[in-house]
């Protein structure tokens, strides 16, 4: 590594959690989380971590290595077989696929959280034009998703993402479907929505380059079972480009433990 590069980009030993809670600066806290299915097969094998309040974390691994299956457990979809969790609030999750209702329009499908929620219609409707043009779409509220691109109907699902109000942003490879430009753009208003409102942010990623572009600490997970073999903190600063030197130095770093880690699996 580079002495230009130690300044950018810092590895660490995975964080080993106190109780679970922690403390008032924690967004999340994992305490030796493990996923056993029924068949047998060890999914997660105690991960401990911590993520602060505000931070932007990025997970990254080997396809098969639980991410997705971490944050369903975050998010209270799934169950571990042991170990704890801790969130501040309800967090919100975010999948690759849109899932938005196609019989609703855009401002309908952003207002729905808050429809289930009971918030009155006026209110609710007011609230998700603001979210809408929050994300830039504020000219498309009556569209419905089969007239929008990938790229707005992405942007209509993190809006109604943030209609829930959750401090915890739990995103699932929301880009991954999405062309190189498109990605780029989203990942612009991602980061200006994180910002704004100081969310704290874990988002999965098959793309070591967007999550040196995103986050400040990426977490890289073994092969099955997932594992955190290495934390990177990424002292680039912001606002970053995909295109950067020093984002192309740390994704080189990360890419290259990355496939050591692939390499050992198949061994």
């Amino acid at each position: 590594m580079t002495a230009a590069l130690e300044h950018q980009v810092h590895e660490e030993e995975p964080h080993l959690s106190e109780a679970a809670g922690g403390g008032p600066q924690d967004a999340v806290v994992l305490d030796g989380v493990t996923k056993r299915y029924a068949t047998g097969t060890l999914a997660l094998d105690g991960i401990d971590l911590r993520v602060a309040r505000g931070e932007f974390v990025c997970f990254v691994g080997a396809s098969g290595c639980g991410k997705s299956t971490l944050l369903n457990i975050i998010s209270n979809l799934d169950q571990a077989t042991s170990g704890s969790v801790s969130v501040v609030g309800h967090p919100a999750l975010m999948f690759q696929e849109h899932a938005l209702m196609p019989w609703l329009s855009a401002l309908d499908n952003v207002a729905l959280p808050m429809r289930l929620a009971g918030v009155p219609k006026g209110k609710r409707l007011e609230r998700a034009q603001a979210l809408l043009a929050s994300v830039h779409l504020g000219d498309i509220a009556d569209k419905r998703p089969h007239e929008l691109s990938g790229g707005m109907r992405q942007r209509v699902a993190l809006a109604r993402t943030l209609a829930t109000e959750a401090p915890v942003l739990l995103m699932d490879e929301p880009f991954g479907a999405l062309d190189a430009m498109t990605r780029d753009l989203l990942h612009d208003e991602l980061e200006s929505v994180w910002r704004a409102r100081g969310l704290t942010v874990l988002f999965v990623t098959h793309n070591v380059r967007e999550a040196v572009r995103l986050a400040d600490r990426v977490i890289l997970l073994s092969s099955r079972p997932g594992r955190v073999v290495q934390e990177y903190r990424i002292d680039v600063p912001r606002p970053r480009r995909l295109e950067d030197p020093a984002v192309g130095q740390a994704t080189a770093q990360i890419t290259a433990a990355l496939r050591k880690e692939v390499a050992r699996h198949g061994d």
